[in-house]
């Protein structure tokens, strides 16, 4: 009979032993982060520290989409990227980094503006999905595609001192999606270069990706479905709303109809 065991060698043993001996935790879990598939989608603040975490911890694939070029601007907080990636494709740039920090991983990169045809290809072949973008349209897009494939997204933003995340846990016929959150209109600008902000928000939102993405797929603990955390970093508060489907929702309010 062959055990979870069997399947890590000495080196992974050894690279992942800090988080195999946690009790909740163990071998089983790790193998089973070897064998998913993480897509992230925006290589900028929030994707640099959830690609670093996802990358260390021995998520075995990932895949890096985005397709904006490194400029000086963004390294105040896109730490997956230097001095010396400037001009550099911002996947390619991550690439580099994440193989550097774990070599015994797969990392696929695309450097596209997806459409919706695009992104249903892509993330067929998905454990989860983290939505690091900065604007609504790439959001819906995002959160419409994962609602018709039922993969797990875990969704954050942040700008100037404030940040939230979620997770939206598409295999659950009952959990709320992104649109129930927010109208599909969208609205003003949201990005950081039109508002500004704090370099460490964007670094605990990101952490906290990745967090609920091990989370996710390991099957430890509790996730944030059905729930919105906000953080307050000025008074270092956070707030916990709780998410309900919107039974009029127009992206996810005939999913499971047919099951």
């Amino acid at each position: 009979m062959t055990s979870a065991l069997d399947n890590l060698d000495d080196d992974q043993l050894l690279r992942y032993s800090r988080q195999i001996m946690l009790p909740q935790f163990g071998i089983e879990a790790q193998q089973k982060l070897s064998q998913s598939h993480a897509v992230i989608m925006g290589l900028g603040g929030l994707g640099s520290p959830s690609a670093f975490y996802l990358a260390a911890a021995g998520v075995g694939q990932l895949t890096l989409v985005d397709y904006d070029r490194v400029e000086n601007s963004n390294l105040q907080r896109q730490i997956i990227h230097s001095s010396e990636s400037i001009g550099q494709n911002k996947v390619d740039s991550a690439r580099e980094r994440l193989l550097a920090l774990n070599p015994l991983i797969k990392v696929h990169t695309i450097n596209e503006n997806l459409n919706p045809a695009q992104l249903t290809t892509l993330f067929s072949t998905a454990s989860c999905v983290l939505d690091g973008t900065d604007n609504f349209a790439s959001r819906f897009a995002i959160n419409e595609v994962c609602v018709q494939q039922k993969i797990p997204l875990i969704s954050a933003a942040a700008i100037r001192f404030e940040g939230q995340i979620s997770v939206f846990d598409n295999r659950n016929k009952d959990c709320p999606c992104y649109a129930c959150l927010y109208p599909q209109q969208g609205e003003t600008d949201t990005t950081c270069s039109a508002n500004g902000i704090l370099a460490p928000v964007v670094g605990i939102l990101g952490s906290m990706q990745a967090l609920e993405a091990i989370k996710l797929l390991t099957g430890i603990g509790n996730t944030l479905q059905g729930q919105l955390l906000l953080f307050d970093a000025m008074s270092m508060q956070w707030r916990t709303l709780k998410l309900k489907k919107d039974p009029n929702c127009p992206v996810c309010r005939h999913r499971g109809d047919n099951e």
